[in-house]
């Protein structure tokens, strides 16, 4: 029975020994480990391939919003249904102090006129009394005086470069700038510069606009919506093949020109307007963004 298991004891000391000849590896326990470079965990650095260069120029554009200025006109129905509603309230409500006031003007002068306004305590001599009648008419007078400001200012509805217009709706920034040999409409972009962000490529935008002293405040620092397009070919090179415009969203808070000059052209327009100036592969992206607020 000793003999199979010193002849296997035999034959294990024999591998051990013939397994330490070999270089580079020795035995711990019963696992095999290898002093290599790679097995304990020590990486070789790999050089660095230099990236390729983007083959798309990169702009900032500003989607410049001016928010409505007065309310919208109510809908008839909405009239109609504010009318019913002002006259339950009228219905179901107690009398001011003023109506109380008036119907007790309304019986002393009838007292007055039928002889019977002979108390001392309602008697004020020669001292002038003030009734609430004179003071409706005082009120009304005021009124008439008063001029409020025009929901429409006339021939600036008409005029789409002016700011003015369609005060009771949000209007969108637009310009027309020549790309190429065309001159198309779109919002307010510039390229961007190595070492800035595209929250100031798109601030740079709108501050370099000629003629313009808008200031607005940004809504964020992510862009709020993408535009990609490609040049046309005889524009394209090895290197740059087209655009990316990155939007960023932007409430119009001061400033009132923005003249339109020999090279920019400005529109302040609708939502529902834009289909008239933008192309449609650009209106499909802005109309992602763009909200009547």
């Amino acid at each position: 029975m000793a003999a199979p298991c010193v002849s296997q004891a035999v034959r294990s000391m024999w591998h051990l020994r013939h397994i330490n000849r070999k270089p580079g590896v020795f035995v711990q326990g019963i696992r095999l480990l290898s002093t290599s470079r790679q097995c304990n965990g020590v990486a070789k650095p790999k050089k660095e391939e230099p990236k390729p260069a983007s083959q798309w120029k990169l702009y900032g554009a500003v989607c410049l919003q001016r928010l409505p200025l007065v309310s919208k006109d109510p809908h008839p129905i909405e009239k109609k249904f504010a009318d019913l509603l002002h006259q339950m309230e009228m219905e179901r409500s107690f009398l001011s102090d003023h109506e109380v006031r008036l119907l007790e003007d309304a019986e002393r002068l009838s007292r007055k006129q039928d002889g019977e306004f002979d108390s001392d305590d309602e008697d004020m001599g020669n001292q002038e009394i003030t009734t609430a009648q004179d003071e409706e008419d005082a009120w009304e007078q005021r009124l008439k005086r008063f001029h409020p400001a025009a929901r429409a200012l006339g021939e600036a509805d008409l005029e789409r470069a002016s700011l003015g217009r369609c005060l009771s709706e949000s209007l969108v920034l637009l310009v027309q700038v020549e790309v190429g040999q065309e001159r198309v409409w779109m919002l307010p972009q510039t390229a961007w510069t190595a070492g800035e962000t595209l929250r100031q490529t798109a601030e740079k935008a709108l501050a370099n606009l000629p003629g313009s002293d808008l200031q607005a405040r940004f809504l964020g620092n992510a862009p709020c919506g993408v535009y990609k397009y490609k040049f046309p070919r005889s524009l394209r090179t090895e290197t740059c093949v087209g655009a990316k415009v990155f939007f960023f969203k932007a409430l119009l808070s001061g400033g009132t020109r923005a003249t339109s000059g020999s090279d920019t052209a400005f529109a302040w327009v609708r939502r529902s307007e834009l289909k008239d100036y933008l192309k449609p592969e650009y209106l499909k992206q802005a109309e992602l963004f763009i909200v009547d607020l």
